[in-house]
């Protein structure tokens, strides 16, 4: 068992999915751009008020988990001026000090930021796709391949917070 401290940079909940249609026509509106502070977590469901949530399809796959440093690499190998705002990933929960695209598929990790651990399973990668050109930097879709984080379903419920939290990666 491993267990690493960590920190929680940004949660996104969204009841809309922004990335439909051409990049070229830009992402539509997305009242939860802004990410938030904190979010409930239920149980092979997701995400309580996420697209995903209780979504038949997306069961294995409601939750994704990013990793914050891929940003930074990516900001050096792109020669961009700023980091780009994690939340633009789409991804659900932002992390910073574990490197997510190695959590063992299959396996059981959990994330404790005060309120006690959430226990996850880890399936499959999170692909980026053609729209991190048009809402990170041109040349970030490719640049992200294999580091677009893992998605993931609740084992259990509880509640997660921006700010320092512990993972633990089971077995």
């Amino acid at each position: 068992m491993l267990t690493v401290d960590i920190e929680i940079v940004a949660l996104l909940v969204s009841p809309v999915h922004a990335f439909e249609g051409r990049p070229a026509d830009g992402p539509r509106p997305d009242p939860a751009a802004a990410g938030t502070g904190r979010v409930s977590v239920r149980a092979g469901l997701g995400l309580v008020g996420d697209r995903y949530f209780d979504h038949p399809a997306h069961r294995n796959a409601a939750v994704t988990v990013f990793d914050a440093d891929v940003l930074d690499r990516l900001a050096a190998e792109l020669g961009l001026p700023a980091v780009p705002d994690p939340l633009l990933t789409r991804r659900n929960i932002i992390l910073r000090g574990y490197p997510v695209d190695e959590l063992p598929r299959g396996r059981e990790f959990s994330l404790d930021s005060g309120d006690g651990p959430v226990r996850f399973q880890a399936h499959r990668p999170a692909h980026p796709c053609a729209w991190m050109d048009t809402v990170l930097a041109p040349g970030a879709f490719k640049a992200l391949r294999g580091h677009g984080g893992v998605r993931c379903v609740p084992v259990t419920d509880g509640t997660l917070s921006v700010g320092p939290a512990k993972l633990l990666v089971e077995g």
